[in-house]
């Protein structure tokens, strides 16, 4: 119906009684099971050179790249739909998952199967919860946990503090400590990467001045992942700031048996370089655009 009659997604919900929701996720499940292939025009055939690209270039295992009905469309929209159902696919029972935070992330959360997982441990990767916010990191925790029927474990602190010693006392007499433990375990960290110019969701937030961005910018800062800033090639800049995030070590998120990192966008291509060579996903999911673009900064 999508790939031969070219009907759009609301006339298929609307052919089979089902939500425009549903008809996203079932198309991308249909793609990440390679039970759709598709030799009449060839979509599809460049979204698959796309991925086997970036996989050879970068050394990634897998990659799943969105497409854009429009280059100039915002992206997110399609990444979250992608990731939400990749999700869906692969989350486990007696598994602890990490997660990140940001617009993508959030916006995955419609795309998710409800199931019910025993022994799920959902573990937030950064602290936020000092002020109600529109992308607090713990929401997309508890959200997620709610949909898998998991526990959720939060680090509940600010995302950012105001000295290294408030940082050392609440990890230490606070019971964050705990929390960080356990994600020495983790099975599965889903991550995104902001990027320091335009408006990302660090700044949009406003847990980024204006001044202080331009500081990391002067340290080389091409983007973070979670609010730990980097450069482009992947190494941490050299800036206080860093210092100050209350989350989940870096290394140790680094260290997920696997790790998904999903992000795009024209802003965003120096620090997804950067996040892929810091992350090291096993699998990366964004736009065909953004794709595009870090191939030919590749090349």
């Amino acid at each position: 119906m999508y790939y031969v009659e070219e009907m759009t997604q609301n006339e298929i919900a609307d052919a089979l009684g089902i939500g425009r929701v549903t008809v996203v996720r079932l198309l991308a499940d249909a793609r990440a099971r390679h039970e759709v292939r598709v030799s009449v025009v060839g979509q599809l055939a460049e979204l698959t050179e796309l991925e086997r690209g970036l996989e050879q270039r970068f050394g990634i295992e897998r990659v799943i790249v969105a497409p854009l009905s429009q280059p100039e469309r915002d992206p997110v929209p399609a990444i979250s739909a992608t990731v939400g159902a990749y999700l869906s696919e692969i989350v486990r029972p007696d598994t602890v998952v990490g997660l990140g935070w940001g617009r993508t992330l959030l916006q995955s959360l419609p795309f998710m199967s409800e199931r019910s997982l025993d022994n799920l441990r959902v573990i937030s990767l950064l602290g936020g919860v000092a002020q109600v916010r529109r992308f607090n990191p713990t929401e997309f925790v508890w959200r997620f946990a709610q949909i898998f029927g998991g526990d959720a474990y939060l680090l509940a602190a600010p995302a950012v503090v105001d000295s290294v010693e408030t940082k050392k006392t609440l990890i230490e007499k606070c019971g964050l400590g705990t929390v960080m433990d356990m994600a020495s375990e983790l099975d599965l960290a889903v991550l995104s990467v902001g990027a320091i110019q335009g408006a990302g969701t660090t700044f949009r937030v406003g847990y980024l001045s204006e001044e202080l961005r331009k500081s990391l910018i002067e340290a080389g800062a091409v983007g973070d992942l979670l609010f730990h800033y980097f450069d482009r090639d992947g190494r941490m800049v050299d800036h206080p700031f860093n210092d100050l995030v209350m989350s989940v070590g870096i290394d140790r998120v680094c260290r997920a048996k696997e790790r998904i990192l999903a992000s795009g966008g024209p802003e965003k291509i120096d620090s997804l370089r950067g996040g892929i060579a810091l992350v090291r996903p096993t699998v990366f999911i964004t736009d065909e655009a953004s794709a595009r673009a870090l191939l030919a900064q590749a090349d």
